[in-house]
């Protein structure tokens, strides 16, 4: 696989990181290479590294300036050296991603105490709320990317019928909420504000900083949501170890 074919720019965020910008759009192809090219500078780091941040469609390189000064030929910038650096990684071909691909089953009780803004997005769509239900379950959705609080998951792409914009207003939002942005879903790993359209909640821990993986969900999983009942969110609530 190679890169050559798809476009894409390089620029500085900040002074010690640079970003590579392979579109602006939500897509599982760009993402995929996203993800092959997140691989290949994880597995053959360049000195100075310090982290890579995979998103929908691009890739942020972070580096610590003075080694990378140290390490590559005087008279240039850091940012120059970086950046040659990328470029030729991008020109390498690398093999397709090869991963074990995880289908997490996520329940969530769509009841109205929950599902605070399910009305709303009735109302909008003319649609019922066992139809909204029954949309937002029959998918299965591909986990994106993990950003804004500690294990969210940028999850899509929803069906048309039930897309709806964010809020004009962030509201207080409870851990575990399941929300609509656009085409993305996603859940709240933590109680936070948040601009989400909240349609149900699931008694899964989503974030947990004493584990050896704190996040139960990472990019790349497949998600498929199923409804439950109140009695067995309360339930499941307590029973979860995660």
């Amino acid at each position: 696989m190679s890169l050559a074919t798809l476009s894409y720019r390089i620029y500085p965020l900040g002074d010690a990181a640079i970003t590579i910008e392979f579109g602006t759009a939500i897509n599982a192809a760009i993402n995929k290479e996203v993800v092959a090219r997140f691989q290949q500078l994880l597995q053959n780091p360049f000195k100075g590294m310090i982290e890579i941040i995979p998103a929908y469609s691009t890739l942020t390189i972070c580096y610590d300036i003075v080694k990378v000064r140290k390490e590559y030929p005087a008279g240039t910038s850091a940012l120059e050296n970086v950046k040659k650096i990328v470029e030729e990684k991008l020109q390498q071909t690398i093999p397709p991603v090869e991963t074990v691909e995880r289908l997490i089953k996520i329940p969530v009780c769509y009841e109205e105490e929950f599902a605070l803004d399910i009305d709303e997005l009735s109302a909008a769509k003319n649609i019922s709320k066992e139809e909204i239900i029954n949309i937002h379950t029959a998918k299965k959705y591909k986990v994106y990317m993990l950003g804004f609080l500690p294990g969210f998951a940028y999850m899509g792409e929803v069906d048309e019928q039930i897309k709806m914009p964010r809020k004009t207003q962030p509201t207080p939002t409870a851990a575990g909420s399941v929300g609509i942005a656009g085409v993305q879903t996603g859940i709240y790993p933590l109680a936070s504000q948040g601009g989400w359209q909240i349609i149900g909640r699931t008694p899964l821990k989503l974030f947990n900083a004493g584990r050896e993986e704190p996040a139960l969900l990472r990019a790349g999983d497949t998600v498929q949501f199923y409804s439950i009942s109140k009695e067995d969110f309360t339930k499941q609530e307590s029973d979860s170890l995660f």
